[in-house]
């Protein structure tokens, strides 16, 4: 095909309910100058067959061995030929008004990228709108300390509010620039738009009054070895671009307080947990703690 405006890739993995409704929301855009790059990164289940069934001539299917998700991300980008690079992660969902309207930010704002809002989704496509609910408070917060510092990176420091890779919209030469993204398995997103921060800082728009991706949030996404893993990987990030932003003559000085500082808050829960003990919860704790109370108190009235 000729040279599209937008290249969007999708790495796939094992996604065969979702893949479908990815592909769909990328090819019935409202800004239909695309190709829609697929890399299926060694699926065992039947998100291959999904996507060959699509007959439209924009889409191109790629599979390779598997090898996480920034490498089939960093394969898709290198076979794109658009002006513009979008990236949709599998389980996830454009809205379809997103690209023209990202286009039409950059464009305006000579920005060279861009995200949005996000919207929190089930396995059944239903939107997590309780408040209350533990990712949107985290959003909140993260989003309300970017509107109290009005400065893009130093939120980023406090919270990735970009939130996915899918929520990245860029100039291909941006992305050349920039670099591919690296090897960390839960954290290239947050790596990559730090990257593009440094190196184009008066040029990324936030589109905060727009959810225009739909982010899949799965029963086990916050379970298990990613949120170990995933926490590690975020300290290490943190540390090494809050460097970044000093002075090379102030890295000892920062480096020194942050490392007390986390040790500081080690040894507070320690003297509290040791000092106020946590009380027992539950019918048969509250009990025994009871009866505890009743024995040491009568000990002392008859002794």
């Amino acid at each position: 095909m000729a040279k599209p405006l937008v290249s969007v890739v999708i790495p796939a993995y094992n996604h065969e309910r979702f893949v479908g409704l990815a592909i769909d929301s990328v090819l019935n855009q409202t800004c239909s100058d695309l190709e829609l790059v697929v890399v299926d990164d060694g699926s065992t289940d039947n998100t291959g067959e999904v996507v060959k069934g699509y007959s439209d001539a924009r889409l191109q299917y790629y599979h390779q061995e598997n090898q996480d998700a920034y490498n089939a991300i960093n394969r898709g980008i290198s076979l794109t030929k658009g002006s513009y690079i979008a990236i949709l992660n599998s389980d996830d969902l454009y809205t379809l008004d997103r690209l023209e309207t990202l286009l039409d930010v950059c464009k305006k704002n000579n920005a060279v990228c861009a995200f949005s809002d996000v919207i929190p989704i089930d396995d059944e496509n239903i939107t997590f709108d309780d408040s209350d609910f533990g990712w949107n408070i985290w959003h909140k917060k993260n989003r309300d300390f970017y509107y109290s510092c009005n400065d893009l990176y130093t939120a980023f420091l406090k919270g990735n509010f970009m939130v996915t890779t899918s929520n990245l919209f860029m100039t291909a030469e941006a992305a050349r620039d920039v670099g591919t993204f690296c090897s960390l398995r839960y954290l290239h997103d947050y790596d990559f738009i730090f990257r593009m921060i440094r190196l184009f800082p008066q040029q990324i728009a936030y589109v905060d009054d727009r959810k225009l991706v739909y982010y899949r949030i799965h029963g086990g996404n916050t379970l298990g070895e990613a949120a170990i893993a995933g926490r590690e990987q975020d300290r290490e990030l943190i540390a090494k671009y809050m460097l970044a932003a000093v002075p090379e003559k102030y890295h000892q000085y920062v480096k020194a307080g942050s490392e007390r500082l986390v040790e500081l808050e080690r040894e507070l829960h320690e003297v509290r947990t040791t000092r106020y003990p946590p009380i027992s919860q539950g019918v048969r704790p509250a009990f025994n703690e009871f009866n505890k109370a009743v024995r040491i108190w009568l000990k002392k009235k008859f002794s």
